[in-house]
């Protein structure tokens, strides 16, 4: 019967029970095995599978105990084994050992069914991206990018800076740390590496995956199938989309993002080096990365250094300071740098590392593969050869040196970047887009004023090393500083040399006869030491294009050995004290570009020189002064003339000027000045100079005599038309000049000085200007009067009353400045000025 078997199939059921129970083992390792590499993966064990592995191990114990007095009951069987000496306590251990042998199958059948032992840990908003420590000079950043993510107002905020500037850390930081704020209420955050070019597909899998949406359900979709899937889950959440490394415009509708009906108040923040990509993604508001500050920027450098290496020697701390100043402020740089120096005791090291940094930093370790090739990106991505050229013509400058953003583009047009415009004024305003397309691609900064550029060093060195051939051709490009003395082993580099700029020169003469074979540009500049050049420096270099001595005050001569260089195409002498110009240019007839701007006041120029050079198309003697009219003529007769700055010091030279229209419409500077005695001209017609944006008239001491009996008459300017280019006007001692209602042919003046001009009462009269052809012709006069000026200079005027009758807007005014004008009562201002 069923009873007698407990005790009749004892030995049998506890054999079975063994088997069992290690099988239910091995099921039970087989499960653990894969919840453990579940868990791994950061996933939890469902309910069930904990609940049986917990039963596994307390069945575990149960059946040992049992298995055990199981064995020492059939130890105590009599009869050779066959009868029990108990029959109770064999009935009852039987009992057990079938009722345990029931519950291990019963396991071990369950353990089978387990297709899936572990869920997804329910995931935050976001997922932690990897990142430094600890960031150094961010804090402020980032409390601000935060401020702005919790304002309703804005919807997508963008970053941009230099490479390497630290954009992805501060993203980094928003992504790991905002959803641990309590002003985060995203349902979730989706971080995107966009980089180039950009793909919507990838940036789509991306935010599915991210969602969590079955592969399956996108993988065989079009993009546009794709979007709608994206728009219809993101549109039910509140989400923050982090886009790192943006280079182009993304268009977000073809993604399926869109924060047009934003009423979850979703946002979007992006990183990238252009602010035109900010001002292409229609950013609500964009913010620059800039450069640590010089304490910043040394904690950093100290971190990533270590304590070890800097407590090895006394001097080493001193040492570390300098060396991350030459970073200027980068992070990328401080902290490829401070690897670098890791673990060098020596200060001799250290020396050694500083002097590489100042003359050749990619010969620093890291330097090469870490940080130039990652700020060459930025240069990769300038849409065309002429941009690339125009930045890497940076590598001919010195460190820290603020130029000229019109020294610069003349520069330029020297050397042939833009000649592929119609002409010169279409070169300048090429030019000035260049800048504005390098400002916004964050490889150019705006100097000490809007008339000013300047590069960080390290992008500078940048330049250097692509200009070098990345580095390979060293001596292609040479630039020298502070220089004392030219030695043998230098000139020698020179006959490798394509460009060579000479800045500071501590010595009156140069004296060398360098060979220069492949020399194209030569820029000696700011060397107010530098007196003479040797005829024979000049000797050898066959193929010279650019000739640039400017700002070198000291230099009083050019040797004649400069009619030479036949190949010459610019030649800038401007701000040097050059007395006369040899007859010997005259052999320069593929001279496009002279520049002897604020020379000597009485620079004498042979006869017939300018006739000779018959390329000539920039003419600039702006400060410099001309009093013959015969060289004004000879400027008539240059056929490619495009552009001259003049300024012209008696009334027959203006006169003459005045009689050609061909010469007017050439004219972009022109300054016309004379001290004392008396002037023959009653007013001055500017008509025909179209091209003109900077006007100076002085006439210090002069009396206006037209009259037979040289009695004082009164001066005028007379403008018959708009003059569209004209951005800058100075009048200075017009004793007999009555008033400026020229003016309002000037819509686009920025810069107005009116200074000792004892007769004028008012700057523009309101009644004449009522009267003109322009008020019948424009409805809003008034309204583009001095609308654009940002500089208004108003000194010694007695008898100033009104600088207009009425309020005007000046909508863009930023300075003004009055000074001993007595008699002026009231600005023509009121609330909304």
């Amino acid at each position: 019967s069923k009873h007698a078997a407990y005790i009749v199939d004892l030995q049998d059921n506890l054999n079975s029970l063994r088997r069992k129970m290690k099988d239910l083992k091995d099921a039970y390792e087989d499960v653990k095995r894969r919840v453990e590499l579940a868990e791994q993966r950061q996933e939890v064990r469902t309910q069930q599978v904990k609940s049986w592995l917990e039963s596994v191990e307390a069945m575990e114990i149960e059946v040992n105990k049992v298995l055990q007095s199981g064995d020492q009951e059939i130890q105590k069987k009599c009869l050779g084994g066959y009868c029990p000496k108990n029959c109770c306590s064999s009935y009852k251990l039987g009992k057990m050992v079938t009722e345990k042998l029931a519950a291990v199958t019963d396991l071990l059948r369950r353990g089978g069914l387990f297709d899936v032992v572990a869920d997804r840990l329910p995931r935050g908003p976001a997922d932690e991206r990897p990142m430094a420590e600890k960031t150094v000079g961010l804090d402020l950043m980032f409390a601000k990018v935060g401020s702005l993510i919790e304002d309703e107002n804005v919807g997508m905020v963008g970053l941009y800076g230099m490479g390497g500037v630290g954009k992805t850390t501060l993203l980094k930081r928003i992504n790991n740390e905002f959803p641990k704020t309590s002003q985060c209420d995203f349902d979730v955050i989706i971080w995107v590496v966009v980089s180039r070019p950009a793909s919507v597909e990838k940036i789509q899998e991306v935010i599915l995956r991210r969602l969590q949406i079955p592969e399956a359900e996108w993988r065989s979709k079009t993009k546009y199938e794709r979007s709608a899937d994206i728009f219809s889950h993101l549109k039910e959440k509140k989400f923050m989309l982090l886009f790192d490394d943006i280079w182009e415009r993304i268009d977000l509708a073809r993604v399926g993002v869109s924060l047009l009906d934003n009423q979850k108040k979703s946002k979007i923040v992006f990183t990238t080096r252009s602010e035109q990509v900010c001002n292409h993604m229609k950013a609500h508001r964009k913010m620059k990365v800039e450069p640590l500050s010089r304490e910043e920027a040394l904690t950093l450098f100290k971190e990533n250094v270590g304590a070890e290496t800097l407590n090895s020697h006394p001097e080493i701390p001193k040492l570390a300071e300098k060396v991350a100043d030459e970073c200027q402020g980068l992070p990328l740089a401080l902290v490829v740098i401070a690897r670098a120096m890791t673990n060098e005791n020596n200060p001799l090291d250290w020396e050694k590392a500083l002097k590489r940094l100042k003359s050749n930093p990619s010969e620093l370790s890291g330097m090469d593969e870490d940080v130039f090739h990652i700020l060459k990106y930025s240069y990769d991505n300038l849409s065309d050869d002429v941009l690339k050229s125009c930045f890497v013509y940076f590598s001919t400058f010195k460190e820290d040196y603020e130029i000229r953003t019109d020294d610069l583009i003349q520069l330029w047009i020297g050397e042939g970047f833009l000649n592929g415009c119609d002409d010169i004024y279409e070169a300048r305003d090429r030019g000035h887009d260049i800048i504005e397309t390098l400002k916004l691609a964050s490889l150019l900064e705006t100097g000490e004023s809007e008339r000013y550029v300047k590069m960080h060093d390290l992008i500078l060195e940048l330049t250097l090393w692509l200009a070098r051939e990345c580095g390979q051709k060293k001596n292609k490009i040479v630039v020298l500083e502070d220089v004392q003395l030219i030695e043998a082993s230098t000139v020698t580099r020179w006959k490798e040399a394509e460009k060579i700029s000479i800045w500071d020169i501590n010595m009156e003469q140069l004296q060398e006869t360098p060979s220069c074979p492949n020399l194209s540009t030569l820029l000696i500049r700011v060397s107010w030491k530098l007196r003479t050049i040797s005829s024979e420096f000049f000797q050898y270099m066959p193929v010279i294009r650019v000739l640039d001595l400017s700002h070198s005050s000291g230099l009083t001569e050019l040797p004649v050995g400069i009619g030479k260089l036949i190949s010459l195409e610019y030649l800038n002498l401007s701000y040097t004290s050059i007395a006369e110009l040899p007859i010997e240019l005259k052999n320069l007839t593929k001279l496009r570009c002279l520049l002897v701007a604020h020379t000597d006041a009485g620079l004498k120029i042979p006869r017939e020189l300018l006739l000779s050079l018959s390329s000539l198309q920039l003419f600039d003697i702006y400060g410099s002064g001309i009093s013959e009219k015969e060289l004004v003529e000879e400027l008539f007769c240059l056929e490619h003339l495009m552009e001259v700055s003049i300024s012209l010091n008696n009334a027959i030279a203006v006169q003459s000027l005045q009689n050609s229209c061909k010469l007017q419409s050439c004219i972009r500077r022109l300054s016309i000045f004379k001290h004392e005695g008396t002037w023959s001209l009653t007013s001055l017609k500017i008509s025909s100079f179209k091209h003109l944006e900077v006007f100076h008239l002085q006439m210090e001491g002069m009396q206006i005599c037209a009259s037979p009996d040289n009695s004082n008459t009164k001066f005028r300017i007379i403008w018959n038309h708009y003059h569209h280019n004209l951005r800058q006007i100075i009048i200075d001692s017009c004793q007999s000049l009555l008033d400026l209602t020229c003016l309002i042919y000037a819509p686009s003046l920025q810069f107005l000085w009116v200074e000792s001009c004892d007769s004028i009462e008012e700057i523009v009269k309101q009644d004449d200007v009522c009267g003109t052809e322009i008020e019948k012709e424009e409805e809003n006069v008034e309204g583009m009067l001095f609308s654009r000026l940002t500089t208004l200079i108003l000194m010694d005027l007695p008898r100033l009353k009104s600088i207009y009758g009425r309020v005007l807007p000046f909508s863009s005014l930023v300075v003004i400045q009055v000074h001993n004008c007595p008699n002026l009562r009231k600005l023509p201002f009121d609330s909304n000025s």
